[in-house]
């Protein structure tokens, strides 16, 4: 299994536009060669560099195995979706403090659908699916905000 996606290479840049400084909506992952055997898929997105540890910016379980194309557009009657590190259900945009920060975007193929409730957290989620996981595959942005030099 793979993904991509066309707005960013792996560990490229994510363009400002897809982070706090722009729209802050989530750029489109493609997803190809997942198993014929899946029957779901679940999505992490988070930054190890955070200050604080691990901040998960999206969680979302029982998407279809055959999708080609995740956008929160095509996920909002399709899937399932949990709270983020900021205790909101949905997807909350790259908006790092300093530094370069490494975004995952982790894809998971699942044998078996997840019986969980939507605004469920990262947690349930993993602990639900560990048994479950048949494949995995990774995409990784990097993101730093521009600051304005002094005059």
């Amino acid at each position: 299994m793979k993904v991509s996606s066309p707005i960013f290479e792996n560990n490229g840049s994510i363009p400002a536009e897809y982070t706090c400084d722009g729209e802050g909506r989530n750029p489109l992952l493609l997803v190809t060669d997942a198993p014929e055997n899946a029957k779901g898929l679940v999505l992490i997105v988070d930054d190890p560099d955070a200050p604080m540890g691990i901040f998960t910016h999206w969680v979302v379980w029982n998407i279809p195995a055959d999708i080609e194309e995740i956008s929160e557009e095509t996920l909002a009657s399709l899937a399932k979706v949990g709270k983020n590190s900021a205790g909101e259900v949905g997807w909350i945009a790259p908006c790092p403090p300093n530094g370069i920060h490494h975004y995952r975007f982790q894809v998971f193929a699942l044998s078996q659908l997840l019986n969980i409730p939507e605004g469920s957290d990262r947690d349930t989620v993993e602990r639900e699916m560990e048994k479950s996981v048949i494949d995995r595959a990774e995409l990784v942005g990097e993101y730093q905000r521009r600051t304005e030099e002094p005059a």
